[in-house]
């Protein structure tokens, strides 16, 4: 008997090679840069690529926004979305972008859900034993048994009318509902107004100019495919808060868990920009250094965390002086008023000063960022060329208060308490009310920046 091999050939296997493309991200400031990225890549893979060839801090605020200028309307690009989906959506003509900036509201509702689910806005489709907790409430969005219901009053954009309605709407897991009776939540007086499952949310940013909102608190759900304005079911809120609450609702209801995940694990991404392939940012390897005090014989680790800030900003205060010295006697040792204009020229390099912005303009940076207890901007006042104004977000509104410049022996200082406390300059002030709240409804938290790519 013989025995005869046989050679068995084996069907060559493909690897599989994602293509790559180009795409244009946009900065505040309208600078843009070109990035190749592969064709799975996440909004959050593009933020982590960003920040690397940008060399910026990663806090986790980065955000990816996706702006429609024909019709006045922008969202923030969820960190798991794929960004080409986004884009596969886009109409040929339309010259919509991609914005690339802080959003320190993303997972606010996490940290503080307190301000996003105001008791009156929010009630329950089952009956609750006892008091329920913001916290409870958000837990209740991520669970698939149990929601709560958002209802208040909306105002509704008339199908292909220019006219607007004020409406009773019910926020369910099934969708948004209007009651065609008064405050009714009878099944037989609601009727269905939009699903989010194939529809994305939008914040409207011109909605009494461009669709004649009757406020400025304007909101849309907006079908992913392709559609015109006769698509948009436009509404608008009476308030900021209202509006938070209502678009806060739905991102949890349509995304659920998946929020969550994002917010708890900010580098799980799918494609080749994941955790896995880039390296540690710089604010992870901050949170492994520890302050040192070298003034004795033997340097020792400082525990208390009140003593090391102090010694980090009384270092930060020291290196300034140093350095306003050597700008004031370079050339005039003897010249205190070339030290008193370097001390009011200083803080112009500083990524929280806004030279020239109008009062609008700050609110609207401010908007964009996050309106987040503490986010902050300062500017140059435009009533009075002499004196300061501090922009800055508490309680879901916007703030503004006066620095005042005060004359004592001839030095000139600033403040915002009519001189009790004084500064000599602004980066001073700034640095004192990040430490302590004074006179300001909260401390400053969150500087609001505009980067250029």
């Amino acid at each position: 008997m013989s025995l005869s091999a046989r050679r068995v050939t084996l069907p060559a296997i493909t690897p599989i090679v994602l293509q790559k493309r180009v795409i244009k991200v946009y900065s505040e400031d309208e600078t843009s840069r070109a990035v190749e990225v592969p064709s799975d890549i996440t909004a959050r893979d593009v933020c982590q690529l960003l920040i690397l060839k940008n060399h910026y801090i990663d806090d986790h605020s980065w955000t990816l926004f996706e702006h429609l200028p024909h019709i006045g309307l922008e969202r923030t690009i969820e960190d798991h979305e794929l960004v080409m989906e986004v884009l596969s959506n886009w109409g040929m003509e339309e010259e919509n972008k991609l914005y690339f900036r802080k959003n320190y509201a993303k997972y606010e509702f996490f940290k503080n859900p307190m301000y996003f689910f105001p008791e009156h806005m929010v009630s329950f489709a089952t009956e609750t034993n006892g008091e329920i907790s913001p916290t409870q409430i958000l837990q209740m969005f991520l669970s698939s048994s149990t929601y709560p219901e958002i209802h208040g009053f909306l105002h509704a954009k008339e199908q292909g009318k220019k006219s607007w309605k004020k409406i009773y709407f019910l926020l369910r897991r099934s969708g948004l509902y209007f009651s065609t009776k008064g405050t009714s939540k009878e099944p037989r007086h609601l009727q269905f107004f939009s699903e989010f499952g194939n529809s994305d949310i939008y914040v409207s940013l011109a909605g009494k100019k461009k669709h004649g909102a009757p406020t400025n608190y304007g909101f849309c759900f907006k079908p992913n495919k392709a559609g015109g304005p006769r698509d948009l079911k436009m509404l608008c809120a009476e308030e900021e808060q209202s509006r938070t609450c209502w678009v806060t609702a739905i991102r949890l209801l349509k995304y659920g868990m998946q929020l969550y995940q994002n917010y708890m694990h900010p580098y799980q991404g799918r494609s080749g920009c994941s955790s896995q392939s880039i390296s540690p940012m710089r604010s992870i390897s901050e949170n492994s250094l520890v302050a040192m005090d070298f003034s004795g014989q033997k340097s020792r680790v400082i525990e208390n965390p009140t003593e090391a800030l102090s010694v980090a900003v009384e270092e930060g205060l020291a290196w300034r002086k140093k350095g306003c010295l050597r700008l004031a006697t370079h050339g005039s040792p003897t010249a205190s008023s070339q030290s008193s204009a370097t001390n009011m020229a200083i803080h112009r390099s500083q990524p929280w000063f806004h030279h020239k912005i109008s009062r609008d303009e700050a609110q609207r940076l401010i908007i964009q960022q996050g309106l987040v207890d503490g986010v902050f901007l300062v500017r140059d006042s435009q009533s009075n060329p002499k004196t300061f104004v501090l922009s800055m977000s508490h309680g879901q509104k916007i703030k503004h208060f006066q620095i005042i410049p005060v004359e004592d022996d001839g030095e000139l200082f600033h403040t915002l308490d009519d001189g009790h406390t004084r500064f000599t300059d602004l980066i001073q002030l700034v640095e004192f009310y990040q430490l302590n709240k004074g006179v300001l409804p909260c401390k400053l938290k969150h500087y609001c920046a505009r980067i250029a790519l």
